[in-house]
């Protein structure tokens, strides 16, 4: 059996389900989620094999203005993301915060499109949240509209939440998969390693029991990560962790009165890494402040957000 492998950037402006919709179609969460922008940082890949094809999905974060070093790093890792791909999915919001009618495309998507216009890159249109869309008639207003500045090779309305249509969206990647060995083990879902999910297991639950704006000035650095033996001879994994933040008066609201909101952070951060690792998990977790680490291409480095090369 001859092995194929097909690769797809799955690209969109912040919080239109770009996530969401690879975990869903993994069938396991590798991506963080939240209701924030720029929730996802860096580039992820995660691995679906399915008989002799692999499919090589890779999320990037939404495309938006950069105001820092670390905003210029995302949105590299959104054009970075694109090089050498098989098929981009361009994702976008079937309920968005906008009217609907001619030539109205945001503009993070209208760069999109020109990018694969000047790359000449088969795309694949995803209307995602079709759930939250009263009038399902508007999906064909919206399709009118993206057909009218790109040939995309399909057009698929989905959601990621429910898993509707997404099956529908795989196959047509599928479409363009290429003879080729495949570049990760059969079994691996991701190309992140343990202790940087687990970082982001830790940040997913400050972006969603946090303020609106101290989650974008929080970065996580795992500085033990390690596997040992209780007494009574079960194993358990020990993880200590520094979240930074980027000012002082930040640090205080981390901790909460009385420490409850670290408390909290931590504990339902413990149970998502119990469950995915499959074995009890002690966190134990500090706070320090670095001014400006967004601007610090240093601290940048350091956290594992900058571009990975292959």
């Amino acid at each position: 059996m001859t092995q194929k492998s097909v690769f797809a950037a799955i690209v969109g402006r912040s919080n239109v389900g770009k996530s969401s919709l690879l975990n869903k179609i993994l069938g396991q969460k590798i991506a963080i989620v939240s209701s924030k922008p720029q929730t996802t940082r860096t580039r992820i890949m995660g691995v679906l094999t399915k008989d002799e094809t692999q499919f090589v999905f890779i999320d990037t974060p939404g495309l938006h203005k950069p105001k820092n070093a670390l905003g210029e790093t995302m949105v590299k890792a959104v054009k970075d993301g694109m090089t050498d791909v098989d098929v981009a999915v361009l994702v976008i919001d079937a309920a968005p915060h906008f009217k609907v009618d001619k030539n109205n495309i945001p503009s993070a998507e209208t760069e999109l499109i020109e990018r694969f216009k000047a790359k000449k890159i088969p795309a694949i249109l995803v209307i995602n949240k079709i759930d939250l869309l009263k009038d399902k008639e508007e999906i064909l207003n919206i399709i009118g509209i993206y057909n009218a500045e790109y040939d995309f090779d399909a057009v698929v309305p989905l959601s990621a939440k429910t898993g509707s249509g997404v099956d529908i969206l795989v196959g047509e990647i599928e479409k363009h998969k290429k003879d080729s060995p495949h570049f990760f083990p059969d079994d691996e879902l991701t190309d992140q390693s343990e202790k940087v999910m687990v970082a982001e297991i830790i940040r997913e639950k400050l972006l969603r029991c946090l303020s609106k704006e101290i989650p974008h000035g929080i970065a996580v650095d795992i500085e033990k990560f390690y596997e040992r033996d209780t007494s009574e001879g079960e194993p358990i994994l020990e993880v200590e962790a520094v979240i930074y933040c980027e000012k002082a008066s930040h640090k205080g609201i981390i901790i909460g009165k009385g420490g409850a909101a670290l408390k909290k952070i931590g504990s339902i951060a413990r149970e998502d890494i119990e469950k995915f690792f499959g074995i009890r998990a002690n966190l134990k977790l500090w706070i320090k402040v670095k001014e400006g680490w967004r601007n610090n291409r240093g601290m940048i480095h350091t956290f594992g957000l900058d571009i990975k090369e292959n």
